[in-house]
């Protein structure tokens, strides 16, 4: 038998409809796969083995019923953000040490209604503060990719580093991932897989750890585009528990992955084009334009003035949300609790103790421009840019763009513990600065692998859309992802 861990989504959704494996059977060689790579990768913080069988033997009763959802039967794996009932939830942050919820989020309770599996927990940064997977409680992800002819140890993005490498590794058919600045998509292009960040409203935020609420959306991590758009499916939809879920009717995802690119606009935006932009990166953006031109598309160059704004904007923004999502987080009701003299005294000395120097910094930052006095020359200046940044992007769409594209990060992955970057936080940001305007817009963008560097590591387009026009973006991503016609898996060293 082939080894059921290489299968495509789709692939292992048709053999379980086909009766060439079993639920179980599947779930197994995941189950091995994890226990085997886990030790040397990192990537799952918490494993759910008994569960996942439980959960693949009632597949395995429905399935031969002839009865099941779209997602029967199929393991997945779970970003430590998404509140899963009875099971480790702590944002991989030591505050949150030994939370177990009572409640799932919406995202996960979709995936269980459509009949998914859940492996475990993955990895993160913690509270999805981080570019690199290097913030987490429980150490970084280890990439399963290396540079050609070196053994040191790579970073595979963040802040949805274990669910991108747990899926490039095969170490589950798909996985959640949140993002709230660029932490689906740059993962995704660091290791060779495909993550698509929804429209705002898309899926719930309900039941899913806050970072900052105005930007912060749920979307998948898998191994191909028509994956994504299977998972996106079940992941999306209304939910009244979330106020800013959108009540718009959820399309069939996958049906618009073949639909083509012919006769679309593609917007070519000039301020992307960033001084000391690496020549291998500005050579696979123009080849993505070619492969489109190919299809039937119509290349347009564009201008969104405000760009070079976006990055200074969202980090006012994000931590300013952040440090007020975060002020629950005291040590009274749940986690951590390190005691003190008095109350004041247990809240600093809980804060101080369970919260992570990203975390801390972040809070900082975002405590700062909420305060009397700065209030007004940050916070409300950030979210009058964003205003201008989501004008950009409508007048492009108004000028009859359908899709934009551009690079998806700034370089190929880097190595673990870059002395340069941990010495500079802001040079850790910049990782973001092709991302941060989709977010800050409240847009659609997806990241697909498009080519490798110079040392073989993979390299990501990214593809950005309209309100609610997700399916352009598969579309649009599975021509890109056809053409590249590369091979994006590791080679297995774990």
């Amino acid at each position: 038998m082939t080894d059921l861990t290489k299968l495509s989504l789709a692939d292992a959704r048709k053999g379980l409809k086909d009766k060439s494996f079993t639920a179980l059977e599947l779930t197994d060689a995941y189950i091995g796969a994890i226990e085997a790579a886990n030790p040397s990768l990192n990537a799952y913080v918490a494993t759910t083995p008994e569960q996942a069988r439980d959960m693949a033997k009632v597949s395995d009763e429905k399935l031969g019923k002839g009865q099941g959802g779209s997602l029967e039967g199929i393991p997945l794996g779970i970003k430590d953000l998404f509140a899963t009932k009875g099971v480790h939830t702590q944002a991989a942050s030591h505050i949150l040490d030994g939370f177990k919820p009572e409640y799932e989020s919406t995202v996960t309770a979709n995936l269980w209604r459509d009949g998914a599996v859940m492996l475990g927990k993955l990895n993160m940064d913690e509270f999805a503060m981080g570019s690199s997977n290097e913030t987490s409680y429980y150490g970084p992800v280890i990439s399963p990719f290396r540079a050609d002819g070196s053994n040191a140890n790579l970073v595979p993005g963040g802040s949805s580093g274990g669910s991108a490498a747990a899926v490039a590794a095969w170490l589950c058919a798909g996985a959640t991932a949140t993002d709230t600045g660029g932490s689906i998509r740059q993962p995704a292009a660091f290791t060779g897989t495909v993550g698509i960040k929804p429209t705002y409203g898309r899926a719930s935020r309900w039941g899913t750890v806050a970072f900052a609420s105005s930007l912060d959306q749920a979307g998948p991590i898998a191994r191909t585009v028509e994956d994504a758009a299977i998972l996106m499916t079940s992941m999306s939809g209304f939910d009244p528990k979330d106020s800013t879920s959108v009540d718009i009717p959820v399309p069939d995802f996958a049906a618009a992955v073949e639909r083509g690119v012919k006769g679309l606009t593609i917007g070519v935006p000039k301020e992307y084009r960033m001084d000391g932009m690496p020549a291998e990166i500005e050579k696979l953006w123009t080849q993505g334009l070619e492969w489109l031109r190919a299809e039937g598309a119509t290349v347009k160059d564009i201008s969104l003035p405000h760009t070079k704004y976006a990055l200074p904007a969202y980090y006012i923004v994000a931590p300013a949300e952040a440090s007020s999502n975060l002020a629950r987080y005291d040590g009274v009701k749940y986690g951590l609790r390190v005691s003190g003299k008095d109350i004041t005294d247990l809240y600093e000395l809980t804060r101080a103790a369970g919260f992570g120097r990203e975390v801390k910094r972040r809070i900082m930052i975002g405590t700062y421009v909420l305060s009397a006095g700065y209030f007004d020359a940050y916070y409300v200046k950030a979210q009058q840019v964003r205003t201008l940044i989501k004008k950009d992007f409508e007048d492009a769409f108004n000028a009859g763009v359908d899709a934009i594209l551009t690079p998806a990060t700034p370089s190929a992955a880097f190595g673990i513990g870059d002395e340069a970057l941990a010495a500079d936080p802001v040079a850790m940001y910049l990782n973001d600065v092709f991302t941060v305007t989709v977010n800050m817009a409240g847009l659609p963008g997806i990241a697909v692998p498009a080519g490798k560097d110079g040392q073989g590591l993979p390299l990501g387009l990214q593809l950005i859309g309209k309100p609610f026009d997700e399916e352009t973006l598969f579309a649009a991503a599975r021509v890109i992802e056809k053409s590249a016609g590369g091979d994006f898996a590791p080679k297995r060293w774990w």
